[in-house]
């Protein structure tokens, strides 16, 4: 039954004070929120890359270069435990899943078979025995990459580089980024407010592959006359003129680093101080030990050499520091990558796009042109319905509803895009149909003869059942858009949903406070949506509102 219930009214109240409390940071400055205590809320509306201006990329992941690397990695590995094992080879083929090998010596495949097993190591953790080896023949062995580890890797390399991505956009400071993935092998990169896109697209789309290898000094004459081992490969030296033969097998990479700093080396240059892991750490004294001494080792990002110092002492500790020329800014920008991870495979921008922050206001100025048109649309068509009574009621609804929406997507810092700004003003809509339908409810109960108490109440009571199943079929949808849509779809998806709980709760709710307190201060003896009553109907006298 309609009446002026206390918890009602408090409930009422309350949302209104959070409503207020929640959206009143839109209306402040970026300065003057900042210097708010730490208890005040503070964040206002975050806007979309189509409102606030910023740059649009698609990227692609190259999981072919990615599988060729990890091809390659696996030959050197096998070369590596054939020559620790002291098993001959004939030759050593490169295959494009993996490696053939020919032993010179039929009688150790066995030994060679017992070490290859050992280094395709177990199942990783999905079950997925990753790399194989086989025996064909009697002098050959193939060691290759499983077909379901090969299925597996671009859709794990999609899966890296998304998290990847995400940590250096963070790193620059951009605010809300959406990234997401777009069919098999590429991703959406949308970054609002970042003001130079070469920055975004040079800090993600570097690969940032750190790896520590043994330079080869023995060979490098005849490596420069064309005898290029195997086992090495030719670079040129930190100062980009001098040849460098460094060997192929990494003895540790950036998959190991816990930690990267600017620091400063001896000289007071700008430096990067790293950390590994247990494992690298274990690796890198290895690498240093002893025997090593005098050797040099390269480290090279990128396939670029920035550094290749001799080995002096053991560094068994795990931490290290790389010189080469840095300044602050390029030494904080590499720190950057190194901290947010490699890439497990290389990124090709198929599309770049840069909002301008001039179109982005634009799109702010004509969504509030159309939103403040369609709420006056709506409110004009309200009173002149309904009257200024009851249209008046649920105007204020439909105000107090707009405010929860700005509340609550401040609140969850939820993106609000253009269509995120059509779906508020269909939110407008859907909010008015329930005092809509709630107020012919209300006129078909009068017709029948009904007091204004029950007239009212009916309206209510018999209304919310189509309300509700309204609502939840809105629901519905925007969960599907939500679920498999992307970017801007899901934002009008987000605010549709919002919309759809606070405007059962502002329209029904306010309509129901206020018009228990009209009935109870001016106790109507029509109710004024009414028409004349049916012919015959019976109009029993009105009761007093409770």
């Amino acid at each position: 039954m309609i009446q002026l219930s206390r918890w009602k009214v408090i409930v009422l109240a309350l949302s209104l004070v959070l409503g207020l409390l929640f959206s009143y940071p839109n209306l402040l400055p970026a300065e003057t929120r900042a210097s708010l205590p730490g208890w005040v809320p503070k964040n206002g509306l975050n806007l979309g890359l189509d409102l606030q201006g910023g740059s649009y990329l698609l990227l692609e992941v190259d999981v072919p270069a990615m599988r060729e690397k990890r091809v390659d990695n696996l030959v050197e590995d096998v070369r590596v435990t054939m020559r620790e094992s002291r098993v001959n080879l004939n030759s050593l083929q490169r295959e494009p899943t993996g490696a053939l090998l020919t032993l010179s010596d039929a009688s150790q495949q066995s030994a060679a078979f017992e070490a290859l097993r050992q280094l395709a190591g177990a199942p990783n953790q999905q079950g997925i025995q990753e790399r194989v080896v086989s025996r064909v023949g009697q002098n050959q062995l193939r060691f290759a990459f499983s077909q379901q580890a090969l299925d597996n890797m671009g859709a794990t390399a999609v899966d890296q580089s998304i998290e990847v991505v995400r940590r250096r956009i963070d790193s620059l400071g951009t605010r809300e980024p959406s990234i997401t993935r777009q069919g098999a092998d590429r991703i959406v990169v949308q970054a609002p407010g970042e003001s130079d896109p070469a920055q975004l697209e040079r800090v993600i789309g570097q690969t940032a592959q750190l790896t520590f290898q043994m330079v080869d000094s023995e060979n490098l004459n005849d490596a420069l006359q064309g005898r290029v081992p195997p086992d090495a490969q030719l670079y040129v030296d930190a100062d980009g003129v001098t040849p460098i033969l460094i060997k192929k097998r990494i003895l540790v990479s950036g998959e190991q680093l816990t930690r990267a700093n600017v620091g400063s080396d001896q000289s007071g240059r700008p430096a990067i101080d790293f950390r590994f892991d247990g494992v690298g750490a274990r690796r890198f004294a290895e690498a240093t030990a002893p025997q090593n001494r005098g050797k040099r080792f390269a480290i090279i990002l990128d396939g670029r050499v920035i550094s290749a110092p001799s080995i002096n002492e053991p560094i068994p500790s795990g931490s290290g520091q790389i010189t080469g020329g840095f300044t602050i800014q390029s030494a904080s920008e590499m720190v950057n990558l190194l901290n947010g991870g490699a890439l497990p495979a290389p990124l090709k921008v198929e599309e770049r796009r840069v909002v301008t922050a001039e179109l982005g206001a634009d799109a702010v100025k004509a969504g509030a042109v159309s939103t403040a048109l369609g709420f006056a649309l709506i409110v004009v068509f309200m009173i002149l319905s309904y009257g200024l009574l009851f249209g008046g009621i649920s105007v204020l609804g439909l105000m107090l509803n707009g405010l929860l929406i700005i509340a609550a997507m401040s609140l969850t810092q939820a993106t609000l895009t253009l269509p995120g700004i059509a779906g508020l003003i269909l939110t407008f809509a859907v909010a008015v149909d329930a005092n809509v339908l709630i107020y012919e409810r209300m006129r078909d109960e009068a017709r029948q003869g009904r007091s204004v108490i029950a007239s009212m109440d009916a309206g209510f009571n018999k209304a919310m059942g189509t309300i509700i199943d309204a609502n939840l079929t809105t629901l519905v949808a925007a969960g599907i858009m939500f679920a498999f849509g992307a970017g801007p779809v899901r934002g009008f998806a987000w605010t549709l949903t919002i919309g759809v709980f606070t405007s059962m709760f502002a329209s029904v709710m306010t309509a129901q406070v206020l018009l228990a307190w009209w009935l109870k201060v001016a106790k109507p003896k029509t109710l004024p949506i009414a028409d004349e009553p049916a012919r015959g109907a019976k109009n029993p006298a009105p009761a007093a509102a409770e």
